[in-house]
């Protein structure tokens, strides 16, 4: 069990018969009354986002999470096949519980969260940034770059993201997982 205030982010606990993953919180002191936390709490089965106050001293259910570094191997139906960087063992993850499945291109590394009291896996998380090369890309016009006109692009995992004009095929690129904006060029 844990206290209200000792909340961070990416602390996970268990409410309601479902875990749940703090992705942001605020300690409040209103003009009257006690101090209260504010917390934004993300469902780690369905994604679902919760806002919750609690009041300061209030004892929650903590789990407790191991992470560790998995890499993709190949898919199977709906399910990722991922092996343990550490022991070896190879493990299936449901799509709906990856992070950025969308931009997971085989033998990435991705960070697998898991409950330590009963190995369940809770998700999988592609990290931040990501190397991707264009397959697929109109080619732009010169002259046209006097504003921050954006092209679609195809990547090599199939999925498509709007990048500048002075993007060509072939090109790599640093894509954000999280939204899958273009962040850079990346020099070969």
């Amino acid at each position: 069990m844990i206290n209200s205030q000792e909340i961070k982010k990416g602390t996970c606990i268990r409410m309601d018969n479902a875990i749940w993953v703090c992705i942001d919180f605020q300690h409040v002191k209103p003009g009257k009354g006690n101090t209260v936390m504010r917390t934004k709490l993300k469902n780690v089965t369905d994604g679902r986002v919760l806002e919750r106050t609690f009041q300061i001293g209030f004892k929650l259910e903590d789990v407790r999470i191991e992470r560790r570094p998995y890499q993709f191997l190949y898919q199977e139906g709906e399910d990722y096949i991922f092996m343990n960087n550490e022991t070896y063992d190879q493990a299936p993850i449901a799509k709906d519980l990856i992070i950025g499945v969308a931009y997971m291109k085989e033998n990435d590394i991705v960070e697998v969260v898991t409950d330590t009291t009963d190995g369940t896996v809770l998700f999988a998380e592609m990290p931040v940034k990501t190397n991707l090369r264009i397959t697929h890309s109109e080619p732009g016009i010169k002259g046209d770059t006097a504003t921050n006109t954006l092209k679609p692009a195809t990547l090599e995992t199939g999925v498509e993201v709007r990048v500048p004009l002075f993007i060509n095929e072939g090109d790599l690129i640093q894509v954000d997982t999280r939204d899958g904006s273009y962040l850079q060029r990346v020099k070969e």
